[in-house]
């Protein structure tokens, strides 16, 4: 899944569903996915197309800060569209003060990605308290060296220049999950995943030692699978020119991704708050050619 989000409220590219009392556990699918061999890469056509639907709630912190609770979840889906990867996240979350006060935030996300990472058409809906706050669409192409063009059509129409090097949400995926695989501990690259209006974001991305299979009882499809925890810290670019270079992130995901692309555990750290997303409930999806 596709974990770059833009801000606190939205998670970034975390979108949602429903609230946490809504997502009821299912048994995941029967038909278990083969592990790609050693020696041969991942490929987009090792995604697997699937749905997949989260608890979100608040994580334990040092210090508490000042938001007492958050309940929500969140849904992903990826479908194989033949020549790309069509997504859609959705996500819902309720923040509780520590007088109080509820924020309810949503966002509603979806992407076309062709399958070679050059291509992707993006769409962002964001609201608060039931009511849009940002609207961003667009699409963006890549050369093969990862430089190329933004054309936004909201929330105005404009259009950016992309830096050599620059990855799209699913290509990056596909990319930090070979490195890990090669015993590589760091994937550094600008990423763009349509999220915002700014461009790119720079990015960092932290990889542990590549895990061979484990039984997973409550998704039996993933037990055959590798999988590799990550930490991806975003970076706001703006502050890092004000800075000189030496900056905080502006937010961190940390997650637990298997071969097939399915992420399973993740806590989104926001500095005044993070929070933490387990899955629920995992499915295929048709699709393909």
């Amino acid at each position: 899944m596709r974990l770059t989000l833009t801000t606190a409220l939205v998670l970034g590219s975390l979108v949602g569903m429903p609230p946490a009392q809504a997502l009821t556990p299912a048994p995941a699918p029967a038909a278990a996915a083969s592990s790609v061999p050693q020696g041969q890469p991942i490929e987009a056509r090792h995604l697997a197309p699937h749905r997949a639907a989260y608890r979100l709630t608040l994580a334990p912190q040092r210090d508490p800060g000042n938001i007492a609770s958050a309940q929500g979840g969140m849904v992903y889906e990826l479908v194989d569209a033949c020549d790309g990867w069509a997504t859609r996240q959705r996500f819902t979350l309720t923040l509780t003060d520590r007088e109080g006060t509820e924020i309810e935030t949503a966002s509603d996300y979806s992407t076309f990605e062709s399958k070679d990472g050059r291509r992707l058409r993006f769409t962002l809906t964001q609201m608060t308290q039931g009511a849009v706050t940002q609207r961003i669409a667009g699409d963006a192409e890549l050369n093969a060296d990862g430089s190329g063009v933004i054309r936004y059509t909201e929330p105005e129409v404009k259009e950016e220049r992309l830096a050599a090097g620059t990855m799209l949400p699913n290509a990056h995926t596909i990319i930090t999950l070979n490195a890990a695989r090669n015993g590589q501990r760091l994937v550094v690259a600008p990423l763009f995943d349509g999220t915002s209006s700014d461009g790119p974001q720079d990015s960092t991305t932290v990889l542990s030692a590549w895990d061979g299979p484990r039984d997973v009882a409550e998704f039996p499809m993933l037990s055959p699978l590798g999988s590799v925890r990550m930490r991806i810290a975003f970076f706001d670019r703006e502050a890092q020119q004000q800075g000189g270079g030496a900056t905080t992130p502006s937010y961190e995901v940390s997650l637990r991704y298997w071969e097939n692309g399915v992420a399973d555990e993740m806590l989104m750290d926001f500095r005044e708050f993070a929070v933490d997303g387990r899955m629920v409930k995992l499915e295929p999806v048709p699709g393909g050619c």
